[in-house]
């Protein structure tokens, strides 16, 4: 059977790790829409970054996996992912690395490029913005968690910042 990279492990199991963490900050975000979270995913789940109890995120995962089993997919993207970050970035980057091609090394001239360096980097940024979403939803985060299970919560706090490392296996 031919199987497309994005489906084998552990690369399947990060994106619907991924996906599930999303999931968990929607529903986290509609009973403490006053509390940032932050996410980051691994093959062995995810951990979250918010102030929140622990009990609140192991409810939270279990009702985003919940969902999305019953088909709400969408769950699993959102607009503060931070591949839609770094693909903007990236290309406002290379649009800034563009406009300083050929300019000497006399800061006087790479000062007289800032106006073009601006210019192709707010392009770029702009012209690039739709594409993150779209990478986040065919490439670094899936929507259909398969055979994913949560197997438990480890709460830590460091620096007082506290981290929600939620286990998964499938």
């Amino acid at each position: 059977m031919d199987k497309s990279l994005l489906d084998l492990q552990p690369i399947s199991r990060i994106r619907r790790n991924h996906g599930l963490e999303h999931a968990t900050i929607h529903v986290l975000n509609k009973k403490y829409p006053e509390i940032p979270f932050a996410g980051v995913s691994s093959a062995r789940g995810f951990t979250l970054i918010g102030d929140v109890p622990t009990e609140e995120v192991a409810l939270a995962a279990i009702e985003a996996l919940k969902k999305m089993r019953a088909g709400q997919s969408d769950l699993a993207y959102h607009p503060n992912c931070g591949t839609n970050f770094a693909v903007s970035g990236l290309f406002a980057g290379l649009g800034a690395w563009l406009g300083m091609l050929g300019s000497d090394k006399k800061i006087k001239h790479q000062l007289e490029r800032l106006p073009l360096v601006i210019l192709l980097a707010t392009t770029t940024f702009i012209l690039t913005r739709s594409l993150g979403p779209r990478i986040q939803k065919e490439i670094t985060t899936s929507g259909e968690p398969g055979d994913l299970e949560l197997t438990r919560v480890e709460t830590s706090v460091r620096g007082g910042i506290r981290m929600h490392k939620v286990i998964t296996r499938g």
